[in-house]
């Protein structure tokens, strides 16, 4: 590892810790050279599924997309920004676990509308009128009560993926 400071090779590792349940690694070290000390951090570097559209078309997953979306629906809610992240690493997770090339987007969807549910159903309400996108506010009431109904009873684990 490089040297920030003197920009030499020679680097030593002082002391290493895992973090977020052995996911990452932090690491201090010290230059041999100029004996500065910094730290690095290493994250596992995981391949996700391509999301496949409603109409077929398929994209690859973007984080920031969905970190946008979780953000405005948590917005003055309890949930925090590690909250958030740590919901779209366990969606990652999700998705890797599936073993699928192309993950449905629909799925992506209802995870997070579950785990929203869960957590804050004033983030899951929000979230839910951007996801299912309703032209007025009476169809999004009538509809609201049903869909929760049945995302309630139908839990992440049971999602069907295609």
């Amino acid at each position: 590892m490089r040297c920030p400071k003197c920009l030499q090779q020679d680097t030593k590792v002082i002391d290493s810790r895992n973090l977020h349940e052995g996911d990452n690694v932090r690491r201090r070290r010290k230059c041999e050279v100029c004996e500065y000390r910094f730290t690095t951090y290493e994250k596992t570097e995981i391949s996700l599924p391509s999301v496949l559209k409603r109409d077929g078309r398929t994209e690859d997953f973007n984080r920031h997309k969905i970190f946008s979306g979780l953000s405005k629906a948590c917005q003055k809610r309890p949930i925090t920004t590690s909250d958030i992240e740590k919901i779209i690493d366990d969606l990652e997770a999700y998705m890797v676990q599936s073993g699928l090339k192309d993950f449905p987007s629909e799925n992506i969807g209802l995870f997070l509308m579950q785990t929203l549910n869960e957590r804050d159903q004033a983030a899951y309400v929000r979230f839910a009128s951007f996801y299912w996108n309703y032209d007025t506010v009476q169809s999004f009431i009538n509809d609201l009560s049903k869909k929760t109904s049945e995302l309630n009873n139908n839990k992440v684990s049971n999602v069907q993926i295609n």
